[in-house]
């Protein structure tokens, strides 16, 4: 394992402990965005650009902005708290250090399982891509619609919710 991998992995893991720790909820969602960029990075060094840029462009562009803006349009019931981290930080790290024990001993007691290494189809991101617009492009494109009507949805009940409070 090589340096970067090593760097990108702890960029990951503090994205996600910050997410977890951290008090105020802007700071969780933008951590949880360094999180994703990491996870996105690591599907990339590993040689998968479609899981990598679908993390990118899902996660990253989709995902956490909508979490972000939510928590801005929501945020004027929010009040102010002292200090950076939580009350329950933790459990918050108990629960995280479990679930990487978890995930960690499944890795390991699945490397016995796994059969002796084959050749991997050569699929390409433009197959992928062609794929998408050509034979899935109706499901594609209802997804499309559907993350787009739960934006418009999300903006509407956030605007009833700001007027209630004024």
């Amino acid at each position: 394992m090589s340096f970067v991998f090593y760097l990108i992995a702890a960029l990951t893991l503090a994205g996600g402990l910050a997410a977890v720790l951290l008090r105020n909820t802007v700071h969780c969602a933008l951590a949880l965005t360094v999180a994703f960029a990491g996870l996105a990075l690591l599907f990339l060094g590993l040689d998968a650009q479609f899981a990598g840029f679908a993390q990118i462009l899902i996660y990253i562009g989709a995902v956490a902005i909508l979490v972000v803006f939510a928590i801005l349009l929501t945020r004027s019931s929010e009040t102010m708290q002292e200090g950076v981290f939580s009350k329950s930080w933790f459990a918050g790290l108990v629960i995280a250090a479990g679930v990487f024990a978890v995930l960690g001993w499944a890795v390991l007691e699945s490397a016995h399982a796994l059969p002796f290494e084959t050749a991997a189809p050569r699929v390409t991101v433009r197959d992928i891509g062609n794929a998408l617009v050509g034979r899935y492009v109706l499901p594609l494109e209802i997804v499309a619609l559907l993350l787009t009507a739960a934006t418009i949805g999300a903006v509407i009940v956030a605007l009833h919710e700001k007027e209630r409070a004024r």
